[in-house]
Order: C-alpha cells, then sequence, then structure tokens
C-alpha cells in the first residue's frame, strides 16, 4: 500500500521548497510582493484602517553580499539569522515571518458563569474540537445566546480568515467556511487574518513539517502546553510570487483528489478482508468450508468419548461433575430437545442454521475437561516463578502477547490450585470491563522470553477443552462470535461482566474430529493469503 499520509507530507515538503511547480520565471518576484505588502501595511496605518502597533514588529529578511541570511528589524537593527534558514530557496522565493504577511487574533472563552445556549441561536461557538481536516466541522457545533454574544462580540472569525489550534492540540490549521462568517472562536484557538498571500497557500505552509516543527518548539508549559500569538507571528515560512502560489495550491488539491481516492479503496479492500475472514469461519461453522467424508466418525461419537472421557477425571477427582451438563439429540419430529437434570426441553427455536448429518449441537460446557471460570485477583511482584495473564495480554490484533504480562507475588500462590494454571490451547476470554469485553484469544505458543507458568486474572475465563477435539475450531467458532460476546455482558456501564454461565451455555456445532482439523488448515492457509494482502495493504 501506498502510505498516502507520507505521500501528503512529500508533496508539502516539495512545495516549501518550491520543487513541486516549475518555476515561472514572468511571476514577480517574492521579494517585490513582500515590499508591496510591506507598503500597503504602511498606507493603512496611515488612512486609520490599521494600528500602528500592527506593523511595529515587522521585519525584512534579505541576502546579504557574503550569501548569508540578515534580518533587518524596525529599528534599523540588523542580525544574522542564517542559523534559523533551513534550505535554500528557488529563485525568485523569499524567506518571512508570518507576522510579515498577516495579523494573528485570539478568540475568547465564554465568561464565567454563563454557558452554552440549550437552543440554535445565531451565534455559533467554533471549539477545538469542531476543527478537523483543515476546516470546521458543523454537524455538532455549539451556539450562545445574545447575552453571551454580547459580551464576547469582538472575538469573532471572518470567511478570509485561518485558524491555529493553540492550547490541547497544538497547530491544527485551516479555513473557516463561509457560513460561519461573523462567529465566535474558543480561546484555545487564534485566527489568522488580513492575510496578504493566498491564503490557501498560507494555509498548506502552516500544515508543513517545517511550520509544525516551529509551532512545536515555540510551545511553552504553563497550566497545558501553549503557543503564544507572539510566537506565530515569529514564526518563518517561505514565500513566492502569487502565480507560483496558486499553481502549488491547484496541484496539491489535484494530488489530494487521488490520495483521498487510494484511502478509500484501501479501506474498502480491508473491509471487503474482514468480511472474508468472517464468511469464511461462517461456512465452516455450517460445514460448508470442506468437502463432507460419510467415512468420518460421526461427531456423536465423539460426544460420547468425551463424556467418557470426564467421567474418569470426575472419578480421580480432576474435575467437579456440572449439573447443568447436557445432551442435545433430534427427535423423531426433527425437532431439537435438550435433556439437562432429567429434564427435556424442546430447544429447536434456538438452533440457528441446519448442520451436515454426522455433525451435532451441543453445549460449550459439554466439551469443556475444566469448569468455565473467571480467574482470581492477584497481588504483583517485580519478579517470581510465575506470571499472570491479564486483559491487556489479549491484545486487539494478533491475538495473545505473553510479553505484557505480569509477575505474580508468590506469597499468593497457595491461592492457585493446579487446575488454574493456564495450559496450551486454552482458550481466553475478556470477561469484565467495556473496550476489551468479549476479546477471544487462544494460548497456542509462546512468545515471552521468561517461558514462565501463567495463571489468569480476574478478568478473564478460560476455557479448556478436552484434548480429543481440535481447540482451534472452538477458538475459530467463538473468534467468529466475538461481536455478540463483546455485547453479551451484564452489570454496570463502567463494569460490564460476561458471566461464566453465559459462555457455558453457548451453542457449539460439532464436525467429526478429521473435519475439525480440515476447517481449522483451511482457515489458515486462507487466512495467512489475507494477512498477506492485509500487509501489503499497510
Amino acid at each position: 500500500m501506498i502510505d498516502t499520509k507520507a505521500l501528503r507530507e512529500k508533496v508539502l515538503d516539495l512545495a516549501i521548497r518550491g520543487k513541486l511547480v516549475p518555476q515561472d520565471p514572468n511571476d514577480e518576484p517574492a521579494s517585490v510582493l513582500l515590499e508591496r505588502i510591506r507598503a500597503e501595511k504602511e498606507q493603512m496605518v496611515k488612512d486609520g484602517k490599521l494600528k500602528a502597533k500592527d506593523i511595529k514588529n515587522d521585519t525584512i529578511i534579505f541576502k546579504g553580499d557574503d550569501n548569508l541570511h540578515y534580518e533587518q528589524f524596525p529599528d534599523g537593527t540588523v542580525k544574522c539569522i542564517e542559523d534559523e534558514i533551513p534550505f535554500e530557496l528557488p529563485d525568485g522565493w523569499a524567506w518571512t515571518r508570518i507576522g510579515n504577511i498577516a495579523s494573528v487574533r485570539g478568540g475568547k472563552r465564554i465568561p464565567k458563569g454563563m454557558s452554552f445556549s440549550n437552543e440554535k441561536t445565531g451565534h455559533a461557538y467554533i471549539r477545538v474540537t469542531d476543527m478537523k481536516n483543515q476546516t470546521v466541522n458543523t454537524s455538532d457545533l455549539k451556539y450562545i445566546d445574545d447575552e453571551v454574544f454580547s459580551k464576547i462580540k469582538n472575538y469573532i472569525v471572518e470567511k478570509n480568515d485561518l485558524y491555529i489550534t493553540i492550547a490541547g492540540t497544538i497547530g491544527a490549521v485551516g479555513e473557516i467556511p463561509d457560513e460561519l462568517e461573523g462567529m465566535n472562536l474558543t480561546e484555545n484557538a487564534v485566527r489568522v487574518t488580513e492575510i496578504k498571500i493566498n491564503k490557501t497557500f498560507l494555509c498548506l505552509m502552516m500544515q508543513s513539517n517545517l511550520v509544525q516543527n516551529q509551532f512545536k518548539y515555540k510551545t511553552y508549559q504553563v497550566a497545558m502546553p501553549k503557543l503564544g500569538l507572539e510566537r506565530i507571528l515569529t514564526t518563518l515560512i517561505p514565500v513566492c510570487g502569487f502565480k507560483t502560489q496558486e499553481n502549488i495550491c491547484v496541484s496539491i488539491e489535484q494530488i489530494k483528489q487521488l490520495t483521498n481516492i487510494l484511502d478509500c479503496e484501501y479501506g474498502e479492500l480491508n473491509n471487503i478482508i474482514t468480511i472474508l475472514k468472517s464468511k469464511i469461519l461462517d461456512l465452516a461453522i455450517k460445514g460448508k468450508l470442506v468437502p463432507q467424508n460419510p467415512d468420518d466418525e460421526p461427531a456423536s461419537v465423539l460426544l460420547k468419548r468425551i463424556r467418557a472421557e470426564k467421567e474418569e477425571l470426575i472419578k480421580a477427582g480432576k474435575i467437579k461433575r456440572d449439573k447443568k451438563e447436557s445432551v442435545i439429540f433430534k427427535g423423531e419430529d426433527n425437532s431439537y430437545y435438550e435433556k439437562i437434570d432429567g429434564e427435556i426441553i424442546d430447544i429447536t427455536e434456538e438452533i440457528p442454521f441446519s448442520i451436515p448429518e454426522n455433525w451435532c449441537w451441543c453445549r460449550l460446557n459439554t466439551l469443556c475437561t475444566k469448569e468455565i471460570k473467571r480467574g482470581k485477583a492477584p497481588k504483583y511482584s517485580e519478579k517470581s516463578n510465575t506470571l499472570v495473564f491479564a486483559q491487556k495480554c489479549n491484545t486487539k490484533k494478533g491475538s495473545i502477547n505473553i510479553s505484557l504480562a505480569q509477575h505474580l507475588d508468590e506469597n499468593v500462590l497457595k491461592k492457585y490450585p493446579p487446575e488454574f494454571f493456564m495450559k496450551y490451547n486454552d482458550i481466553v476470554i475478556n470477561s469484565t470491563g467495556t473496550g476489551t469485553l468479549g476479546r477471544v484469544g487462544i494460548f497456542e505458543k509462546r512468545d515471552d522470553i521468561y517461558g514462565l507458568p501463567l495463571v489468569p486474572d480476574s478478568h478473564i475465563t478460560t476455557i479448556r477443552v478436552s484434548e480429543l477435539i481440535v481447540a482451534k475450531y472452538i477458538y475459530a467458532l467463538l473468534k467468529l462470535k466475538q461481536p455478540y460476546l463483546e455485547t453479551a455482558g451484564e452489570g454496570s456501564t463502567n463494569q460490564k461482566e460476561l458471566r461464566p454461565d453465559i459462555l457455558s451455555n453457548i451453542l457449539i456445532p460439532l464436525p467429526p474430529v478429521l473435519e475439525q482439523k480440515q476447517i481449522v488448515d483451511t482457515i489458515n492457509s486462507i487466512n495467512v493469503k489475507l494477512d498477506d494482502i492485509e500487509h501489503s495493504l499497510s
């Protein structure tokens, strides 16, 4: 995939260096343009249209006979600024400060004791959160009433202004939409006004790494990072003639449209890949991914062997009998029934789809050789011989990352009986919280440097299925159900809990064991190809 963000940055870098469009020898030199701007501003002061203080800090940057850059200040003093000049410009270009070609005005906070209006009024209040993608998002604007407006009416924006965010988010730049003419501006942003060069060209220049790095360097620390008005005014930018400015703006807009198309296409491809992976899993659990083999041992026989295995474990005292474990069967009337603790109930309406003849329906707990339950609340230490598997180890992408596990305080090891320690092919599900609830992983390999035993913490539910079945098949099925699991939590908004009984009761379409292996191999093979495509897009 083409990195469109890097491409846009490269285009801007070429633009500010005068390398994006051909130089027009007939274009007015920037030095002449800047001289005319100075003369115009001086005349505006004489005419009373501009205050003298607005030009008192204007400077002239020029090249001396020694080929070094100098800056002349209003009092006539001259200083060599060669160490500030980042690169050479083409003939006809010149360096200047933002304050020489524009003014900067601050916004204003809503007066203490006053608040936003509950109704849409004629006075929008533009916040930093509204400033996105080099424009103002008008879909969620806040409004103020006439009384509030009368207090801050001098802090409005005009359609020919640009904005720069100066607090919280530093240096975001954009244009003011025409419909926001006369609206109020937050104190966390400034408006760049009375712009004497092409407004869009200046906006682009201020988005460049050259200017953004100066903004970052000029940001000072108070209660929060803040970019001062005077520091914006002294920011160094390159300027060219008007025709070249226009040509640069046109070229960048054309490139922007192309990169937007690329972004959309890549986004669509990523969505298609996600849908394909989900569809493959969907076909797999319906018995439509690999051919059916009538000679395979039926899943019903496999279930009997699993039940026999569990009876032996119960006799040996290694597991307790699950009184909620059931048997699902198909009656002569083609309806599905479930027998649990001697009671038989019709569950036909629960069965979501048809499965092949040699498959069976069962509950998840039927396949487990360990009780489905959450881990324990741990106590941590800097170093120990045991690790704790936590929510953060079950990553959003790439399944499990054991290197994120923490060390368990060995003084609490006695709280953890042998069955609590995780084994390979254990399936782990995040069972509390909001952002990670329902996330499914499988402990199939070690990617840490410790190789130490693991116990799950109290936010993790561990599912250990019989070795007679393919754990990765159950993992694939639960991964398909992850969107459901993410919403199946109960409890308060801030602490949803995915109860073990919800997991225990999940219906499993169980194929013969040989088909389970085929399904897993086929899923892995297809996913490798899809992952290769996805990686090529990143």
